[in-house]
Order: structure tokens, then sequence, then C-alpha cells
């Protein structure tokens, strides 16, 4: 379980996508966007990126709207309509994390994959690449453009077509566990698992589609959380902490 994971290509920076949800952007078990959580955040990733590592951010919005809230049968919001809501608040999020991360002198570049010229970037590939190459973290918003389509896999689609060394999923335990560890106290925390084992087991990592398409091309997923000061920096450099999940694991 120690050492490092290793770039896929020795020439160039590591390059990671970090997958924050809604709840980084607020106090535990509020709603809404908390700055002094955002600051925190943005602190954690201005010293993961001195390390030289290539950062793109996929930001949830689940702490401002959740567009499954507006799915039961009696909603009058179309269930689609209510997945753009949800792709709106990932923006508002972007928003503030630019700010803060400017406050603290970063370059950064907020991308969105609904066209709004006017709030920021339209997300194109290329362009993306660009700005990771010349140093600046990006932020990438509105989770693929499209409704039905989990910020989750967003994160999975946006880490492949980025070529990342590896998917950082950021949450507030400390990893996968065997069960809830915040109402099972038993829970078991997983130092390593496959990809099989998570969709055998049905663990709560990411959605099953965006493990599908880590799995389809090999993308190494590591759940770690980052309420732990130190935690981004340390998994963005390639320190082993919380999760991995990969095709088969390593020798002990």
């Amino acid at each position: 379980m120690s050492g490092q994971l290793e770039a896929a290509d020795g020439r160039r920076p590591r390059r990671v996508i970090l997958k924050i949800s809604g709840e980084g952007f607020c106090q535990a078990g509020e709603r809404g966007i908390a700055m002094d959580a955002v600051v925190h955040l943005a602190e954690q990733t201005r010293r993961a990126a001195e390390t030289g590592a290539q950062i793109a951010v996929v930001m949830g919005g689940g702490n401002i709207l959740r567009g499954a809230q507006f799915t039961s049968g009696n909603s009058a919001i179309h269930e689609a309509t209510a997945h753009y809501m949800g792709m709106l608040a990932t923006v508002m999020n972007g928003l503030a994390l630019q700010d803060a991360l400017e406050s603290l002198g970063c370059d950064t570049r907020l991308m969105t994959a609904i066209r709004m010229e006017g709030v920021a970037e339209t997300y194109i590939r290329r362009r993306a690449r660009r700005h990771l190459e010349k140093g600046r973290i990006i932020l990438l918003a509105a989770g693929t453009g499209s409704p039905f389509v989990t910020t989750d896999t967003a994160a999975a689609q946006r880490a492949l077509e980025l070529e990342a060394d590896v998917l950082l999923k950021a949450t507030r335990v400390d990893g996968v566990f065997s069960d809830d560890p915040e109402k099972n106290p038993h829970a078991v925390l997983y130092g390593e698992l496959t990809y099989d084992d998570v969709l055998r087991q049905n663990l709560r990592v990411m959605d099953p589609e965006a493990i599908a398409k880590c799995m389809e091309y090999k993308m190494p997923i590591m759940v770690f959380n980052f309420k732990k000061e130190g935690n981004i920096e340390k998994a963005v450099r390639g320190d082993r902490v919380g999760t991995l999940v990969i095709p088969k694991k390593t020798e002990a």
C-alpha cells in the first residue's frame, strides 16, 4: 500500500481530475455556498498545484440544488429541466471557487459544458489541455451539458478526454467502506479495490456509469477525505491516501 501513483507519461507533469461534490462548498449539514469552506478548498488546491501537477476540478452542485428533488411524480418541473438546473448550480460553485483561487494568486479558467460566454469559457478539449499545459487550474462546470448524466460520470469523461493520470474523488469520509461509516461504526475501510469489486458489491464510490467508463479505459480512481488538511495535496502528488480503485490488486 505504500509508494506513489506514477504519471503515465514521465515527460509531462502529473495531470489529475479532482472531483469535488457540492458538500465541499458548504458546512456539514447545511446548504448553499459557505465562502470559508470554499476558501479552504482553494487553499488546499493551490498547495497541490504548487507541486507542479496539472489540475482540473469538476464540481458538483448538490449544496445548491439536486435535480432528484424535482423528480417526484407530482412535480411540475420536467426531470430533464431539473437536471439542467443542477448543472447551473455547478457553475455557481465554479464561480465561487474561481474567485477564491484567484484571491490566492492562482491562474484559473472556468469552463462550462453549456455555452454562457458572459460567465465562462465554453469547454473545448484542446483548449482545456492547453490551459493545463500553461499551468492554469481549470474548473469544469455544468457536467457534460446533457441531462440524466451525473457529475461523477462527467468527471470520468473529462479524465479520459484530457488523458489524466488519475481521477481523484474528494469526499467527507476516509475512502470506500463496506457500509456507510456514518451509520455503521463497524464498517471496514478498504485500501484497494478493483472496479469489479465496486460493481459486484454495489459500493458507494461513484455511480455505475462512471465506474464502467474508468474500468473500460483502466483509469485509476482514488477516493479520499478532503476534509483532512493536506489530503488534496497528497492525493494530487500521488501519495496513497484513502482507497485506490484499479483494474487488478497489487501485491502487498
